[in-house]
C-alpha cells in the first residue's frame, strides 16, 4: 500500500511498501516495487470529444501498455478533449506542488487519495455524489482511506495487496499447517528454519518497514483510534511489535536476500518457506512453482485480534484549481463509476491486480481460481488500509525509525511507542486544528 509526497517516485507497487512504517524510507510498494510497475517512457497525447479541455496525469507506470491504455480511455470520451500526461520523476512531489498554481492538473490520481493536506487546504474537490449506488460496491477499506468527514475525496482506480505466501510441500514436509495465530507463525517459522532455508522472509530488515502496521492490526490496535487519538499506547501493542524482535533473535527470518520483500525469488528459489509479499508476483510464483503455493491473511495475534491483508489504491482526485470543476467531475465519474469494462481492463490486463469494484472481481478471470481467487477474497474481507488518512508522513517517519529500532536493535517497544506518541499526537492536534 505509503504515500504522498513523502515516497519515493511510485509504481503500482510502490504504494504499498510504503504503508506506515517505512513510508519515508521505503521502497514502495504496490507499484514500481511493490505492484510490479517499473519505471517507463515518457510521453503524453490527447483524445477525446470537442467541448472542455481536460488535463489528466497520471505517475509513470511500468507495466507494458498502461500508457497506451489510458490514452485509450481518454480518446474514448466524447463530451470534452481529455490530455493525458505521463508524469516521470517524483510525481508526488511535483503533483502537490503544481496544486498550489494555476498549472496543474484538472484530474489526477494519487496513491490511497489527497492528503490531509491537500484537502484541509482546499485544493481537491469532495467527489461524494459521483458514486451513488456504486458506492457499496467499491473496496470498503479503500474507499474509508479516501474519505474524510463522510465526503469523497478520490475514486478508487484499482486495488493493490500484500499477504503470506507459503510453499505447500515445505510445509507439508514438517509436519505444519498454515498458522493462525503469531505465536503458531513463530513456532512454524522455527521448524522450517532448515540448513540454507529460513522459515519466514518479511524483507532484508526483518519486517522493521514492513510489518508494523500488520503486527498491530493483528493485536486489535490500530495507528489511531476510532475518534482519531493515538492508537497503540498499550503494553500488548508494545508486545505483539516485540514479535519481530524475537524472529530475529531466532534467526528463523531469512535477512540478506538477492531481492527483497516485493520480489518472489526468495521464495521460489527455496531460500524461504513463508514470505510476505505483493499479489503482483503471482505471475512469478506460479511460473516458478506451478500449484505448489497457498497463501493466507497476516495471523492474529491471538482470539483477541484481527487478521490482515494491507491493501492500496490509486485514486482519481479533481483539482480545486481546475478550469472546469464540473467537466472535470463528469469524466472521473465516466471513466471510473460508469466505465466498468475499462475498469476490469486497467485491473487485470497490465499486471497482476485487483478491480476495486467488488462485483468486477468475478469477472476477472486472473482472479478466478486457486491462491489468486482466495487472495481477492482477503482483500475483500479483511483488507486495511495501510495507515488512516491522518497518519502523516511525519508520523510515519516517527513510526519506521521506531521499529526498525525495535527489530534491529531490541530497543524496549513500550519505550519506543511512547516516541512516536511524542510526534504523532502534535500531528494530529496540528491536521486537525
Amino acid at each position: 500500500m505509503a504515500h504522498h509526497v513523502f515516497r519515493t517516485p511510485l509504481t503500482r507497487r510502490s504504494l504499498l511498501s510504503l504503508g506506515g512504517a517505512a513510508a519515508a524510507t521505503g521502497v514502495l510498494a504496490a507499484c514500481g516495487s511493490n505492484t510490479g510497475r517499473e519505471p517507463a517512457a515518457t510521453g503524453g497525447a490527447s483524445g477525446g470529444g470537442s467541448g472542455a479541455t481536460i488535463n489528466q496525469w497520471y505517475h509513470q507506470y511500468g507495466e507494458a501498455g498502461t500508457q497506451q491504455a489510458v490514452e485509450k480511455y481518454a480518446a474514448a470520451y466524447t463530451d470534452a478533449t481529455v490530455k493525458v500526461s505521463w508524469k516521470p520523476g517524483d510525481y508526488d512531489q511535483s503533483t502537490a506542488a503544481s496544486l498550489l498554481t494555476d498549472a496543474g492538473p484538472d484530474v489526477f490520481e494519487y496513491g490511497n487519495g489527497p492528503t490531509i493536506d491537500m484537502i484541509k487546504g482546499g485544493q481537491v474537490v469532495d467527489l461524494t455524489d459521483l458514486l451513488g449506488d456504486a458506492k457499496s460496491d467499491f473496496n470498503p477499506s479503500i474507499l474509508a482511506r479516501m474519505t474524510y468527514d463522510d465526503k469523497v475525496y478520490a475514486v478508487p482506480q484499482v486495488v493493490d495487496m500484500q499477504l503470506l505466501v507459503y510453499r505447500t510441500s515445505m510445509l507439508d514436509k514438517v509436519g505444519v499447517t498454515p498458522p493462525q495465530t503469531i505465536d503458531e507463525l513463530i513456532a512454524a517459522a522455527k521448524k522450517l528454519t532448515q540448513g540454507n532455508v529460513k522459515g519466514l522472509f518479511l524483507g532484508n530488515d526483518g519486517g522493521a518497514g514492513l510489518m508494523g502496521g500488520p503486527m498491530l492490526w493483528s493485536a486489535g490496535f490500530d495507528y489511531l483510534t476510532a475518534d482519531n487519538q493515538f492508537g497503540f499506547d498499550d503494553p500488548k501493542a508494545g508486545a505483539a511489535l516485540g514479535k519481530l524482535r524475537e524472529l530475529w533473535d531466532a534467526k528463523a527470518v531469512l535477512l540478506g536476500a538477492p531481492k527483497d520483500w516485493f520480489d518472489a525469488s526468495a521464495l521460489t528459489s527455496g531460500l524461504t518457506a513463508m514470505q510476505f509479499t505483493g499479489l503482483w508476483t503471482f505471475p512469478d510464483i506460479k511460473k516458478g512453482l506451478g500449484d505448489d503455493f497457498g497463501v493466507m491473511a497476516w495471523p492474529a495475534y491471538d482470539s483477541s485480534g484481527k487478521q490482515s491483508v494491507p491493501v492500496g489504491a490509486y485514486g482519481s482526485c479533481v483539482s480545486a484549481k481546475s478550469r472546469d470543476v464540473e467537466a472535470a467531475k463528469t469524466f472521473v465519474k465516466w471513466l471510473w463509476v460508469d466505465q466498468t469494462a475499462y475498469q476490469l481492463d486497467f485491473a487485470t490486463a497490465y499486471g497482476f491486480h485487483i478491480p476495486s469494484r467488488t462485483s468486477l472481481i468475478s469477472q476477472a478471470t486472473t482472479l478466478t481460481d486457486g491462491p489468486a481467487a482466495e487472495a481477492a477474497k482477503l482483500a475483500t474481507e479483511v483488507g486495511h488500509a495501510q495507515s488512516p488518512i491522518l497518519w502523516t508522513p511525519k508520523c510515519a517517519t516517527a513510526f519506521g525509525d521506531a521499529m526498525s529500532r525495535i527489530v534491529k536493535e531490541g530497543a524496549d517497544p513500550m519505550a519506543e511507542i511512547a516516541k512516536v506518541k511524542a510526534v504523532a499526537e502534535p500531528e494530529l492536534k496540528r491536521v486537525l486544528g
